[in-house]
């Protein structure tokens, strides 16, 4: 059947060309040193923030939401991703976008006496429906018009989430006794300064032998957390009461036995709900679908940004598929949907890069009088579905009673001190701070090959201005009862910026709002196979995900033509030239 749409095109597609790398996603490539550290970060830089984000639900829903639910819904989409996605990579769990929307859902409905985790499955059944309906109608394209403009405004966002929350964490030791409060604080700060002391060492810094440096990068922020968990526990500071995470019972839900959720895990979305409510569930359905559509979609393509050497395709349309199962599955468990995590995401790609420690030079300032600064060079990034999956299981763990007890006792202060790292480490790649440092930098001290060279700088601050009342529209809508609506905000700067061209010149443009992601990445996006080119100079590829792509000797040209174009800058028979990174890497061959 066929109403001029070819449905399941883009779900096969994806199936086809990355199918033939999952065996290898568990054993060859995920023979890696890199997969310890990863699982290791990605465990406390999700769960910490998972529980901040239920202690946040926990207090706004009336005890509705709590610990384990958090949890259980990062174990869900860490295990449902981590085997099934064709993106392994992008780290789905709790967001404060989500938590958001929980929240006000709960003030909205609750005064009409309808209950409150019936109303929820609903969203999620019709959220799930939608999300079925878009995926295999192959509308999942449209992350070839989202740039860096989109991704860039709505991570600064996420970035001030986690710092807003992180206060937030604080202000509760507020109400104890001031010497409480004044440790608290004094916690937090010293989280972070080792925790980002341990981040700017690791990251790119000269002290220290690089087995030190690779320590630090890989381990210092979970030390740091440990460190200061126990830190409260030693001396005098143990005759005060220091507020720690609250936790429930193993693997029960918080409010199990309760007139709020008297069914347990399971929802019994059929009672006590009237043909009226299920109905209206459908407009909020609308908006948490649109919330998943930008939210997840941005967070696979940051994680998969043109920075990162990845060689194993992308698969968006059957990833949103996936993100459908894992909404429906939430909402009869009573549990938050999972959906992409910024900065997480693009965190676990980070964490699993090859460094090449043979640097080039980046001349700063004039010939004469410039110094040299030099960065390592990302080499590759071990692509594989292991660091996912285990870190799913330990959080699956901590849901146990021993875990739960030690999980009790790290400090609130902890909380907040991580969400300030998590914040600041996000900010600093982000493309609205990177554009605003320029304009506050010394330009005799700046590199002569820095691109916004080439743009004036009344452009620069245009552009940096639009994307700051962007981020201020979506923040100042959150703070009100209208926060529902905010994923409407978010579509609404992301198809302004298709309007981008008419304010800005194009070679200006291409500069400032380049593409998130790199021609092998973004040739999944469209049902048909075709990445069409954006107006940041993205060259089409043309045939590299046809329908026969999962034959072995199309599979053969794909592979010999990606290495043509990453090695020489071509690609055979499509018109690609001086795209390649002059880098050469090993292209996987799993089959």
């Amino acid at each position: 059947m066929n109403f001029g749409i070819q449905a399941f095109r883009g779900m096969r597609n994806d199936i086809n060309k990355r199918l033939p790398f999952y065996v290898a996603d568990w054993t060859i490539d995920a023979w890696n040193y890199r997969i310890i550290p990863a699982t290791v970060y990605m465990y406390f830089a999700n769960v910490l923030p998972a529980i901040a984000f239920a202690l946040d639900m926990f207090s706004k829903t009336e005890n509705s939401y709590g610990v384990n639910e958090v949890l259980l819904a990062s174990v869900l989409g860490a295990i449902l991703f981590s085997v099934f996605a064709g993106q392994p990579l992008c780290i789905v769990g709790v967001t404060g976008p989500i938590s958001v929307f929980n929240n006000t859902v709960y003030e909205i409905i609750t005064p009409r006496g309808t209950p409150y985790f019936a109303f929820m499955c609903w969203i999620c059944l019709w959220s799930m429906v939608m999300h079925f309906a878009i995926a295999i109608t192959n509308g999942v394209n449209g992350p070839r018009y989202i740039t860096r403009f989109s991704c860039d405004i709505f991570g600064f966002y996420v970035a001030f989430i986690y710092l807003q929350k992180g206060i937030q964490a604080l202000t509760r030791q507020f109400g104890r006794s001031d010497i409480e409060a004044f440790i608290s604080i004094m916690v937090a700060l010293l989280v972070l300064i080792f925790g980002y002391i341990c981040h700017i060492i690791g990251d790119d810094s000269p002290l220290f032998w690089r087995p030190v440096r690779r320590f630090l990068a890989d381990y210092g922020t979970p030390l740091v957390v440990i460190f200061f968990t126990g830190f409260i526990h030693i001396g005098k500071l143990r005759d005060y009461d220091i507020q720690t995470l609250p936790t429930g019972a193993s693997f029960r839900p918080t409010a199990s036995g309760t007139p709020t959720r008297p069914h347990g895990w399971l929802i019994h979305f059929w009672e006590g709900i009237s043909v009226g409510d299920v109905f209206l569930a459908i407009p909020f359905a609308v908006l948490m679908t649109i919330l998943f559509y930008f939210d997840h979609n941005v967070s696979s393509l940051i994680c998969q940004g043109k920075e990162f050497p990845l060689k194993k395709p992308a698969a968006f349309h059957w990833d949103f598929f996936l993100l459908g199962v894992s909404t429906g599955i939430a909402g009869i468990l009573g549990i938050p949907a999972p959906n992409g995590l910024i900065p997480q995401a693009p965190f676990h790609t980070i964490s699993l890069c090859v460094v090449n420690h043979e640097k080039t030079d980046d001349v700063i300032g004039d010939s004469q009088n410039g110094s040299k600064q030099s960065k390592p060079l990302i080499e590759d990034v071990i692509e594989q579905r292991v660091s996912n999956f285990m870190h799913g299981l330990l959080i699956l763990g901590t849901m146990s009673g021993p875990l739960l007890i030690v999980l009790g006792l790290v400090p609130q202060a902890v909380l907040a001190g991580l969400f300030w790292i998590m914040g600041l480490t996000a900010l600093e790649g982000n493309g609205v701070v990177l554009k605003i440092y320029y304009l506050c930098k010394d330009r005799a001290l700046t590199s002569p090959n820095e691109p916004l060279h080439r743009v004036r700088l009344r452009s620069i601050y245009l552009f940096v201005a639009i994307e700051l009342i962007a981020f201020g529209g979506t923040f100042a809508i959150t703070q009100t009862i209208a926060a529902v609506g905010f994923p409407a905000i978010l579509l609404l700067f992301a198809a302004f910026a298709t309007a981008l061209p008419r304010i800005f010149e194009k070679d200006e443009l291409n500069v400032l709002d380049e593409a998130t992601a790199s021609e092998l990445t973004m040739a999944s996006v469209t049902g048909n196979g075709n990445a069409r080119g954006t107006r940041s100079g993205m060259s089409s590829v043309v045939n590299v995900v046809d329908s026969d792509v999962g034959s072995p000797r199309r599979r053969e040209e794909f592979e010999l033509q990606e290495w043509d174009w990453r090695q020489n800058g071509t690609f055979d028979g499509d018109g690609i030239e001086g795209a390649g990174t002059n880098r050469r890497r090993r292209v996987s061959r799993p089959y």
